[in-house]
């Protein structure tokens, strides 16, 4: 693991490197993003710096320098390559009071690398008895307020699933708590439309570019009757869901495999599609 923080490299990550009164950590006035690196680069760089700029601006923050960003990737990674791994951009408001309210404070931006596990196979989900606020100053953009994905994270985990999946203040059908959904109805692959409130990930983009499928708006309950589901993010790739609360799916059906295929192919051709 290495770590960039506000312009230099980090020898020891657990050394103190945050003030006590940043406030992405005292309100969670911040946004980040999660890169895949595979063979040392980064994977869709490109298109996680353009979400971590839509994000600071719909946060009401100043844009980070994007060249600024990419030379603490570069930083961290050339230190410590990872065969496989992920890197973490975190850009927070910067110091501020114990409230609400924002200083005029200069922005603070940190990276982190770590090695990556690749993902299972398969993966059991759960749908959650809270929703998204599809209505919320926050939809749509990848922010470190991240306390209501932690909760129904542990109510996954004490089910025995490894993924939530949330509904919407519509009852539709919206994300996981780190990833998109599809699903396949009637041979059809479907995904909820960002004005659903989901976020508008990179794999996301990448599946519906390369593999097809149509943007829909449809009740959580169409969940029972999906012949196939699969998961996407970037520490997933395209992942079938095996089992959702207590209904079991063949993982991976053959849409899913076809996904799964292409994704695999065309990813191995660029590392910045």
């Amino acid at each position: 693991m290495k770590a960039w923080a506000d312009g230099q490299l980090l020898l020891d990550v657990h050394a103190p490197a945050l003030p006590v009164l940043d406030h992405g950590v005292t309100v969670g006035d911040g946004v980040f993003e999660t890169v895949k690196v595979v063979d040392g680069q980064p994977f869709a760089l490109t298109r996680h710096l353009a979400r971590l700029a839509r994000s600071a601006k719909g946060l009401g923050l100043e844009v980070p320098d994007e060249q600024r960003v990419r030379r603490a990737v570069a930083a961290v990674l050339d230190a410590e390559p990872p065969s496989l791994g992920k890197v973490r951009i975190t850009y927070t408001a910067g110091d501020g009071p114990m409230g609400s309210g924002r200083s005029l404070g200069s922005p603070r931006l940190i990276v982190v690398s770590d090695a990556l596990e690749p993902p299972a196979p398969d993966v059991r989900v759960v749908t959650v008895p809270w929703v998204r606020n599809d209505r919320g100053a926050l939809a749509g953009l990848k922010t470190t307020s991240y306390a209501d994905n932690v909760v129904a994270l542990a109510y996954a985990h004490e089910r025995g699933a490894s993924e939530a999946l949330f509904a919407n203040t519509r009852d539709n059908l919206c994300e996981g708590t780190g990833s998109n959904v599809f699903y396949v109805v009637d041979g059809e692959l479907r995904t909820p439309s960002l004005a659903s409130g989901c976020l508008a990930g990179v794999s996301r983009a990448l599946v519906l570019e390369w593999c097809g499928g149509r943007e829909v708006d449809e009740p959580l309950g169409v969940l029972r009757q999906a012949e196939e589901i699969f998961l996407v993010g970037t520490t997933r790739d395209v992942q079938p869901v095996s089992a959702v609360d207590d209904r079991a799916l063949d993982a991976p059906g053959p849409v899913t495999a076809r996904c799964m295929k292409v994704w695999a192919a065309r990813a191995a051709e660029r590392c910045d599609p």
